[in-house]
């Protein structure tokens, strides 16, 4: 049976001070953990992040890569610098990237392309809108967004994360119900069934403002893998609790 993955997206938010007494705070919290544990982290901090992991089992994250491999894109972050800083995650498709960024299925598919071609795992994530739910397409979405990265890696679909994320329920407090939550991944598993021999490798984590509250009956669920965790993972406490439910 495949561990959890329970991985913290810091989003934009740290600073040196805070990030070395949190990043100490779980490595220390992090011995006997039954389940894998990553942060993904702002990418000027990734190298102090990789220097304060070493010797844990903590893995780094980051949260976002760029298609290109290299040249004149200003900004951009690719998968072989990446790559250099010992990056084993890297998080595509997140619904903030989308709505503020204009990244559309095709961005994320080839994000996770590149990933890939450089041994990061992509955290691919998907997710509805409040509207897309209420009007009974949330299938529809999910299914639409996988899709993309599914025919843009064929075969390499197998070495992914999903993360199932409704975009109604990230910062705001609001948290699918167990049951909601479980029968999306049902439909991603099935999805991802259909396109590998390999699907049951494939780690589907839920990502709708888990916390150290709702994490049990979340991770219960028989589709549920892990998460991906948004504030709580600013928490060395909180996010060590995640951690031992996931166990």
């Amino acid at each position: 049976m495949k561990k959890k993955l329970i991985a913290g997206n810091w989003k934009m938010n740290g600073s040196l001070a805070a990030n070395q007494a949190l990043v100490r705070a779980v490595v220390d919290g992090l011995h006997g953990a039954a389940c894998q544990a990553a942060v993904c982290v702002p990418a000027p901090y990734l190298a102090q992040v990789q220097a304060l992991r070493q010797g844990s089992a903590l893995e780094l994250g980051a949260q976002d890569v760029s298609r290109h491999e290299q040249g004149a894109y200003t900004g951009e972050v690719s998968a072989p610098m990446l790559k250099e800083f010992g990056v084993r995650y890297a998080i595509v498709g997140h619904s903030e990237r989308r709505q503020y960024h204009g990244e559309t299925d095709e961005t994320v598919a080839e994000k996770a392309k590149a990933a890939l071609a450089h041994g990061i795992t992509p955290i691919v994530c998907v997710g509805e809108t409040l509207a897309e739910r209420e009007g009974g397409y949330t299938e529809e979405v999910v299914k639409r967004q996988l899709a993309a990265v599914v025919h843009a890696n064929g075969p390499c679909i197998s070495e992914v994360v999903v993360a199932y994320e409704p975009v109604w329920a990230i910062g705001t407090g609001r948290t699918a119900t167990p049951e909601q939550a479980q029968q999306v991944h049902a439909v991603l598993r099935a999805q991802l069934r259909a396109a590998t021999t390999h699907a049951d490798r494939v780690a589907i984590l839920y990502g709708g403002s888990m916390n150290a509250a709702n994490a049990a009956s979340l991770l219960a669920q028989p589709d549920i893998d892990g998460g991906l965790i948004g504030g709580a993972s600013l928490k060395s406490a909180d996010f060590l609790q995640i951690i031992a439910a996931a166990g």
